[in-house]
């Protein structure tokens, strides 16, 4: 197994559990920002105000993509262990 292999099979996996990740943060930088405007709209500055409605928020998007991100993680592990023996050579 070359160093560039290595590399690029760290890399297939960093970018994966990056671009798993995007949906729950996307959905919390939107309610964060909401939460933020409805706060300086209502002078409101309770710091479960913020949190409740992020967490909520964030579980209920894992729950609608949890679908698509389990493939996408299956479909990763199958082909890492499918190239398995062509890595090792």
């Amino acid at each position: 197994m070359t160093p560039e292999t290595v590399i690029a099979i760290a890399r297939e996996a960093i970018e994966l559990a990056l671009f798993m990740a995007l949906p729950m943060l996307a959905v919390s930088l939107v309610v964060g920002v909401f939460v933020s405007i409805l706060q300086s709209a209502t002078q409101i500055q309770e710091m479960t105000l913020t949190f409740v409605p992020k967490i909520l928020s964030m579980f209920l998007a894992l729950l609608l993509a949890f679908p698509w991100l389990m493939d996408k993680m299956v479909t990763y592990t199958r082909e890492l262990f499918l190239n398995l023996p062509n890595y090792i050579r």
